[in-house]
């Protein structure tokens, strides 16, 4: 009987074992996993997969990470979902990590975050290059997309009802998803400073902060925008086949489609790289990743992946060709220093 007992007592043991490897990304043999999963925004998605092409070429063996456009917000809630093998290690970010969302991910399990800028890009607004040449301020942008601009009802169909110098064609722009991180930047960067160029909304602000962002931020759902969801190059193509139509996407898609399509300005910038790098493009933003570190030790490769980037964002680095704008020398350096120490994100700066 006591032989029985014991031999039951050990595969209980092993069972927990094998149960608590499965929680924290761990197994009986130590290595979880061999292929690195990373999720997130559509405008670091090129970017990645680059890096992931580069990077599984001089890993014998290895197998190329898995790298999934879900959008930066639908990214990072399969991110903050927990810790282990069946989890992301990675989370690629159009905009920085909100501080509702790192205490979703404590929540679950998930304490210590890296965050890594590895570069900037812009909001570009683009029309085909058989297009009006649109030239746009903040203030239109907002006043044609909001659902209640300055407070009042939408009633504008075409550009010229929002200012008699624009052209009578209708207001049709295509743009990313809620979950999309590019929809958050342009809600920040573009309809809110626009909303806020009103004096009256500026104080709103102040004492009814609530209905200063629904105002300010709520789109208009009657068909002037239009949810194209994550595939910018889809966007690409339907502005193609509709001159008159706008489309809102990361620039590196502006550059790679130079041919097809030209980004409007904005308050008189272009969405060229030194504007965006120089940060006078109202629509310029900084691109993230975000790294479990429970997971360094239990995924394969994942130190290394993530090391490429920094290899690859300098202003010799490959990712400009794909159309990345280089951060400035003193954040490269900062964040190269993430990267080798893998530090964890501080919360107390995040909004």
């Amino acid at each position: 009987m006591n032989r029985l007992f014991a031999s039951a007592a050990c595969s209980m043991l092993a069972l927990a074992l094998v149960a608590c490897g499965s929680q924290t990304g761990g197994t009986a043999g130590g290595t979880a996993r061999d292929q690195i999963r990373s999720v997130g925004s559509s405008t670091v998605y090129p970017f990645a997969t680059l890096v992931a092409e580069n990077w599984v070429k001089g890993q014998q063996g290895a197998r190329s990470p898995i790298v999934e456009s879900t959008g930066t917000g639908a990214g990072i809630k399969l991110f903050c979902a927990g810790v282990g093998a069946s989890h992301p290690d990675i989370v690629n970010a159009s905009r920085r990590l909100k501080r509702a969302e790192y205490d979703d991910c404590a929540k679950n399990g998930v304490n210590e975050i890296v965050e890594i800028q590895i570069g900037i890009d812009g909001i570009a607004l683009a029309e085909s290059v058989e297009g009006p040449a649109m030239k746009l301020a903040v203030k239109q942008i907002y006043a044609a997309l909001a659902a209640e601009p300055f407070g009042q009802p939408q009633t504008a169909k075409t550009w010229k009802d929002i200012d008699p110098s624009l052209p009578a064609t209708p207001i049709l722009v295509l743009g990313p998803p809620a979950t999309s991180g590019t929809r958050d930047a342009l809600t920040e960067l573009i309809l809110a400073k626009g909303c806020d160029s009103d004096p009256k909304m500026a104080a709103l602000k102040k004492g009814d902060e609530d209905s200063h962002k629904k105002i300010c931020t709520t789109l208009r759902t009657d068909g002037a925008f239009v949810d194209s969801g994550e595939n910018d190059n889809l966007i690409v193509q339907k502005l193609t086949a509709n001159p008159n139509a706008i489309g809102i996407f990361g620039y590196s898609y502006l550059e790679e489609n130079a041919g097809r399509v030209r980004g409007i300005a904005i308050d008189g910038v272009e969405p060229a790289y030194d504007a965006i790098a120089g940060g006078s493009y109202p629509g310029a933003r900084p691109l993230y990743l975000y790294v479990k570190k429970a997971h360094l030790q239990t995924v394969r490769g994942l130190r290394e992946y993530v090391g490429a980037f920094a290899d690859a964002w300098g202003p010799d680095g490959y990712l400009v060709k794909r159309g990345m704008v280089v951060a400035p020398e003193a954040v490269r350096s900062a964040n190269a220093a993430i990267v080798t120490n893998m530090t964890p994100l501080d919360p107390a700066g995040l909004k």
